[in-house]
């Protein structure tokens, strides 16, 4: 196990997010699942905790109650090599979900993902400030990148 992996509280849902994440991503592994036994406190033979890899990045997902919810404050940054990529990842992550802004996207679990594509980098990092800025309020008026848009953004005179 890695050293340090970030640990998602579900209330009740952790089994369903894991499989649904396990489906989302191609590079994906389940490791540990513990369930409920007769002691409870969750139902005997709930998920407790579950431990499961995405594209190599452990997770733990706990079934941890009502008591805290996921906010935008924190989201999993997925570097997607092209629009099809992006395209796939979104429609995925659509089902049940909410579109946010700028490549953000809230899950139907409430997890907040963005899903960006590598373009998007090279571009805002392009020694050329106006490219940079064009490239900037172009993504700005994004809910889901558009790589060509960005690219007409940034190729303009």
């Amino acid at each position: 196990m890695q050293k340090i992996s970030p640990f998602l509280w579900f209330d009740g849902k952790a089994e369903e997010a894991m499989n649904f994440y396990m489906s989302v991503f191609k590079d994906a592994k389940i490791g540990n699942v513990s369930r409920y036994g007769d002691a409870g406190p969750g139902p005997k033979g709930a998920v407790m905790s579950a431990t499961f890899q995405l594209h190599g990045q452990d997770f733990i997902a706990l079934n941890g109650g009502p008591q805290f919810s996921f906010t935008p404050a924190i989201s999993f940054f997925v570097n997607c090599e092209n629009q099809e990529e992006v395209d796939e990842l979104w429609a995925r992550f659509s089902e049940g979900g909410e579109p946010q802004g700028c490549g953000w996207i809230k899950d139907k679990f409430g997890l907040s993902w963005q899903i960006i594509p590598t373009a998007l980098g090279r571009m805002l990092q392009d020694k050329d400030p106006q490219k940079a800025q064009r490239v900037m309020q172009a993504m700005m008026k994004m809910v889901k990148i558009d790589v060509a848009l960005l690219t007409q953004a940034y190729e303009q005179q």
